[in-house]
Order: C-alpha cells, then structure tokens, then sequence
C-alpha cells in the first residue's frame, strides 16, 4: 500500500495506545479510517481529534466490536463497510511465568490477541479474494520470535499471530491481497505499565505509529523495530535449542544479580 491517501482501513483496537495514534496519523495521510474497540466513549473522543477525510468508500466511522464475542465479527464487518483494508491492532498483556499461571490472563490474551484474528480474518480474507483486492496488517510482537522467560501466554499468542500471517502470504500470493505483519518492541502503553523490569529501547506510541506506516507504505511483509532488539532476538532464534537455552538461561542469571 505505497500510496495511503484515499484509503479507507478498519482499525482494529484503536481507543488507546498505538492504535489510537495510528488511527490519528493515518487520518492526516489522508485515510478514512473505521475506528473500533469495546469503549464507545473512547471511539467517539478519537473521532472528533482525527482530520477529516472523505474517500470514494466513504469517511471517518466508528464500530464498537467486543473480538473476544464470535456472534459480533459478521456484523461488525457489514457495520465498517466498504474497505480497502483492514490493521489488526487488539491486543492484552499479563507478564507471567510457568511457576505462577493466571488461567483467566491467559485464555483473555489467546481470545484477543490470536482468536480474534481469525474471527475477523474469517469475515475479510474471502471478500477481498473474491474482488481480487485487498490490505491486512497484522500487529504482532517480537517476543514472538522464540520463547522467552516471563512470557507464558503472551509471547505464545504473538508467535502465533506470526505464523498465521505467514499462512496468509503463502495462501494468498497472486490474489491480490496484500499482507504485512508488524513485530514490535516496547512500547509506553497500558500493557507495558504492568512490566516491573527495564525494557531496551522503550519508544512513546507516538513513534511507533509514526514506524507502522512508513513500513505500510514500505513492499516488506515484515515491519519490525527497533532495529538492535530485532537483529539480536533474530540472532537468538537461529542458534540451536541447547545453546539458546544456554544462553538464555545466563541472561536470567545476570539479572537476577542486578536486582
């Protein structure tokens, strides 16, 4: 999607975070951009700061749509309209190790942050297939790129989401369909706020929205940053089982002692 202007896009979890400064960036490009997310108060606050914008496919609207409710993805998609695409942005966060599972937590961030995918997905895929046109940009993470401590459940779901985006660009090459999966590092938002840990190369939500669409407007299927965590974690995910978990496990080590 080189040229955003005229567009009109589905957002998918945008009353805060990055998907609220998403949705405010992407209107001054020049997208008429469908907000949704369960808080209809926070919808209709975000509407009113974002820049008016009129496309062939219409304007700036919003859908309150729950993704964890399956009976509400058929409506929610009639609701929003004609699109040109559509940014998958839900997520929820519990930091958590194996030694103390919160099953409530966990069965929240499969159910919003990967079932919720599919549910939409299910709606979407088989429409812009069918008119040979089409945009999905999935939010991910780059704790997806292999198992890390203190990311039971969390870390799962995103690599997850990861290799479901995969699947999309596998199925779909020569449709007409565009995919991109964004992985991402720490961001300041709600869901970091519950971190009691130093987080590298934190970014405001600001910056991030600002990265996702310059690599919407990139050819990449993979939009990831920040660059150092990225090639490092990447770095990581090849090495072998042992090793990695050798390596891993001396990393706990050290900050274990710095605490």
């Amino acid at each position: 999607m080189n040229n955003l202007q005229g567009k009109r896009l589905w957002l998918i979890g945008a009353s805060t975070g990055i998907g609220r400064d998403l949705a405010l960036l992407l209107a001054k490009e020049g997208v008429a951009v469908v907000i949704s997310a369960r808080n209809e108060g926070a919808l209709q606050s975000l509407i009113q700061e974002m820049k008016p914008v009129e496309t062939e496919l219409g304007s700036h609207s919003l859908v309150v749509y729950d993704v964890k409710k399956m009976d509400m993805a058929k409506g929610a998609f009639e609701a929003a309209g004609e699109l040109d695409g559509i940014i998958y942005c839900a997520g929820a966060y519990e930091p958590m190790t194996a030694h103390k599972p919160n099953l409530v937590a966990l069965e929240e961030m499969v159910e919003i942050n990967y079932c919720g995918a599919f549910r939409v997905l299910a709606e979407i895929v088989p429409r812009f297939v069918q008119r040979k046109s089409g945009y999905i940009l999935l939010i991910g993470s780059i704790s997806g790129y292999r198992g890390l401590p203190n990311a039971w459940g969390y870390g799962a779901t995103k690599a997850a989401l990861m290799h479901l985006a995969e699947n999309l660009k596998c199925d779909l090459m020569g449709s007409g369909v565009r995919i991109q999966i964004c992985n991402l590092g720490f961001v300041e938002t709600r869901l970091t706020d519950k971190n009691n840990f130093k987080m590298p190369f934190i970014m405001d939500t600001k910056s991030a929205a600002q990265r996702i669409v310059k690599g919407m407007k990139s050819k990449r299927f993979e939009i990831a940053f920040p660059l150092i965590m990225v090639l490092a974690l990447k770095f990581l995910a090849l090495l072998p089982r042992p090793l990695y978990f050798t390596v891993i496990s001396l990393m706990g080590n050290k900050s274990d002692r710095n605490s």
